[in-house]
């Protein structure tokens, strides 16, 4: 009991301090698990583990296959989860760059790392394609906690957002068909017969058929409302737990496809109450990781490792790094938009992720007990891949950044919050003057309307962890909370001004403020003397945004003072002689101009001052 508390304890003070040191979680997990484990070995009198997660007759967690049960069940869980994230529309929308990233890139992994460990470590065809198969996911898990803090150009933290959310359940189902190729080969000898490609189709064809019918009657059963809300989270656990070991049964092996294939189809269907399924299942996944990987970690033996302390594993670990991913990248982005300087950086940012250590775990435990050959070799090369790459990106993403000049000196993109009709003209145009412009609402309509403009938008609850998160957010500097609401303004510039707003952070000032002189705030944006009413009824009114040449500071006075008499007009911004846009905060009569200079104004055209 002891034992198993302790995982938990540690798991979750794993995952806290990932949190604080801004890292990926996989790195404690792991390191942690090592430690509690092989490495506990040197300091115990009868080199018994601290940690012992197999039963020994004497110490240890889980008694005989207990262990492989309960990866296998984790994994699976872990697998739907994933497979939930992979939407069409999402693969339909992303650049050509992604997409041949997941694509073609993928190919290239497998393809290139499998020869490599096939003639560097001496595995077999079989166990070198399982290996390279293992190491193309990345994983969004992976790759945010590295970007997250580093301003670097927009375009190219997207791709490698998307392609860590998009190849992690691509590259598991590439896995999952590998491995059951080869159980199914070894399972009739080395030779690949007719009834071995038989009994693959067959695997297949159940897997599929079984996530797909699940995934439908799981979701008729919620639009009939056959299951109360309070227990659709636990009937979607139970479902997937179910689908794993009924699809095993009518086929052996096929249960991770089978949840793959549920996953992947639920994540699909439009509906609202997924939504939760896909947030509990997030939060199951977390727990299940952080116990899964101190497990694995601990289960090796020093044995294990030193089948890597070699300089044929060190070189394999260099060709994955410096060839493989390079050759892929660059391939991939041949006739892109994309430097040189920029292809470098994606082609060193490529840490393997929580996916790849965990399945690898379960299918050389898997292959192990069948004594297929080289089996014992995947845990640990893959580990090395994924605890190397981790490392070394977390630790050279920034000097890499800085190397290859994609990292941004300033940070000057403008984050809107609120998407109503005045924050969608004044976003279009700094759009078109060449700003960086992200509105985010709650409001799904809004949000719409704002990309049918070609305005990049983001529906989140302002109140949402989740937003602090968005690495695709690392290039704002600046923050307008521009909503009807106060309250949402001023908590908006309290919560996201330390992540985004560094060059400022400005919002509307409210009712009361406005007609309280002694109240006005630091942070006011625009003028004094108008709220969120006020420009929206010119918005209703005047929807344009005109500018005027300011000839002396004298004249930049007279202008604030008719703007400020007349209703119809409010100062935004001041462009400078370099075009270069600035936010006028509500002070605006402290801006400083000079002649040359233009004021952007929101409304009816002032004719006679130019």
């Amino acid at each position: 009991m002891l034992e198993l508390a302790g995982i938990v304890i540690l798991g979750i003070f794993a995952q806290w301090s990932a949190w604080r040191l801004k890292i990926p979680a996989i790195l404690p997990l792991i390191l942690i698990g090592l430690i509690v484990g092989p490495f506990s070995t040197f300091f115990t009198e009868d080199g018994s583990k601290w940690i012992e997660p197999l039963w020994n007759g004497e110490t240890g967690i889980f008694p005989g296959e207990r262990l492989f049960n309960f990866i296998s069940l984790a994994i699976a869980l872990i697998l739907f989860e994933g497979g939930m994230t992979l939407k069409k529309e999402e693969i339909k929308n992303v650049g050509p760059v992604i997409y041949k990233l997941i694509t073609l890139g993928s190919f290239i992994t497998f393809a290139v790392a499998g020869v490599a460990a096939h003639y560097i470590i001496g595995l077999n065809w079989e166990m070198s394609f399982l290996f390279s198969a293992l190491i193309i996911v990345t994983g969004p898990t992976v790759i945010s906690p590295i970007l997250r803090n580093l301003s670097i150009k927009k375009d190219i933290s997207a791709i490698l957002k998307w392609e860590g959310i998009l190849i992690d359940p691509i590259g598991a189902l590439i896995a999952v068909l590998v491995f059951e190729f080869i159980s199914v080969g070894s399972a009739h000898g080395t030779q690949y017969t007719k009834e071995a490609l038989l009994e693959f189709g067959k695997i297949v064809i159940i897997g599929t058929s079984i996530g797909f019918t699940a995934a439908y009657a799981f979701a008729l059963a919620l639009k009939q409302k056959w299951i109360p809300h309070y227990l659709i989270n636990v009937v979607a656990l139970a479902t997937v737990l179910a689908v794993f070991v009924v699809s095993d049964l009518f086929a052996h092996e096929s249960g991770l496809l089978a949840v793959v294939m549920m996953g992947m189809v639920l994540g699909n269907m439009n509906m609202e109450a997924l939504k939760d399924v896909l947030y509990f299942k997030e939060a199951i996944s977390i727990l299940l990781i952080s116990l899964l990987f101190i497990l694995l970690s601990a289960n090796m033996n020093m044995s294990d490792l030193e089948l890597i302390f070699n300089w044929q594993s060190l070189l394999l670990f260099g060709i994955v790094v410096l060839l493989v991913r390079p050759f892929g990248v660059f391939l991939s982005t041949a006739k892109s938009k994309l430097k040189v300087n920029e292809k470098i950086f994606v082609s060193w940012v490529g840490p393997r992720g929580i996916v790849a250590a965990g399945i690898a775990s379960l299918f050389g435990l898997k292959l192990s007990m069948q004594g297929v050959e080289g089996a014992v070799y995947i845990t640990p090369l893959v580990f090395m891949i994924v605890l190397g790459t981790v490392l070394l990106n977390a630790t050279t993403a920034r000097i890499m950044a800085k190397i290859t000049k994609v990292l941004l000196e300033k940070s000057e993109g403008i984050l809107i919050v609120g998407a109503s009709p005045p924050s969608r003209l004044i976003a279009k145009y700094l759009q078109d003057e060449g700003r960086s412009v992200v509105l985010m609402d709650s409001n799904a309509k809004s949000v719409e309307m704002a990309k049918k403009m070609d305005l990049e938008a983001i529906e989140c609850d302002i109140y949402s962890e989740d937003l602090v998160e968005d690495i695709e957010l690392s290039d704002m500097g600046y923050i307008l909370a521009l909503t009807g609401s106060s309250r949402i303004n001023e908590y908006a510039i309290a919560k996201l001004k330390p992540y985004f707003g560094e060059m400022g952070a400005f919002r509307l000032i409210s009712a009361e403020e406005m007609h309280d002189p002694n109240s006005y705030p630091e942070e006011g944006l625009f003028s004094h003397t108008d709220d969120y009413i006020n420009i929206s009824e010119v918005v209703r009114d005047f929807p344009y945004i005109n500018e005027i040449n300011i000839k002396s500071k004298e004249h930049y006075q007279e202008i604030l003072s008719i703007t400020k008499q007349d209703i119809k007009t409010i100062p935004i911004f001041i462009k400078d002689l370099d075009g270069v846009i600035h936010i006028i905060p509500s002070a605006s009569e402290r801006v400083p101009v000079e002649p040359g200079y233009k004021l952007v104004y929101l409304g009816k055209k002032l004719n006679s001052l130019n």
